[in-house]
């Protein structure tokens, strides 16, 4: 059974909906790392119980000597794929040259890249937006698209309900993504 790392930040929504779609039936997940001792997802992960780390980035005079000793942990779990789903880091070429990793971003790239696309996407005129699933590159959500799906925004549209869709649509393509690329 191939192996997949998750690397995650927040309250580990998507990181959870992988291991519980995903974990021992298509793939088998190694371990959770996070950067930030209060990410919710730490518990969310451990409650199913999947292996978790703590790497925090502010014990680090680098991006690059944390990247390095990220890329040490994940190294010795010998993933077959690291996925990022809200991991909020900025990564360099200290990790996007070692690690095979791909990234889940809530825009239909290349639009709105970086932080706050949600918020972007739903204030810009676009009709339709989406998310997005792309390799890691050292571009920040510059990587050769895996694949996309979308909606079309509904006029007088609420920012709940617009994130709403795009935390749907998260759910169900990364879990589709993973299978594509370990497949």
């Amino acid at each position: 059974m191939k192996k997949i790392v998750i690397l995650f930040s927040g309250n580990g929504f998507n990181a959870q909906n992988i291991v519980q779609t995903l974990h021992q039936k298509e793939c088998f997940v190694a371990c959770g790392i996070t950067n930030n001792r209060d990410a919710k997802g730490l518990e969310k992960l451990q409650t199913l119980g999947v292996k978790t780390e703590l790497l925090e980035h502010t014990n680090f005079d680098s991006r690059e000597a944390f990247d390095a000793e990220l890329v040490k942990i994940i190294d010795a779990y010998k993933p077959d794929l690291v996925v990022l789903s809200g991991f909020m880091r900025i990564l360099s070429e200290v990790f996007t040259n070692s690690v095979r990793a791909i990234n889940i971003h809530p825009s239909l790239l290349p639009k709105f890249k970086g932080a706050q696309a949600i918020e972007r996407s739903f204030e810009s005129l676009d009709k339709e937006c989406g998310v997005s699933v792309h390799w890691v590159s050292s571009e920040l959500d510059g990587g050769e698209l895996i694949m996309q799906k979308s909606f079309f925004k509904q006029t007088n549209e609420s920012l709940e309900s617009f994130s709403a869709k795009i935390k749907q649509i998260e759910y169900e393509i990364m879990p589709e993504a993973i299978l594509k690329v370990l497949g």
